[in-house]
């Protein structure tokens, strides 16, 4: 059992820490009408 948890975790742990790799850029909400105005441009 001891074994297990130490696979799952190891796996847990390598699977965040490539989820955050893609992640870049300001960590911040963006404002509502920003999203608005940027769909308006691609149309």
């Amino acid at each position: 059992m001891k074994r297990v948890t130490t696979i799952f975790s190891t796996v847990l742990l390598v699977t965040l820490l490539l989820v955050g790799c893609g992640q870049k850029g300001p960590l911040y909400m963006p404002d509502e009408d920003t999203q608005g105005s940027a769909a308006e441009q691609e149309g």
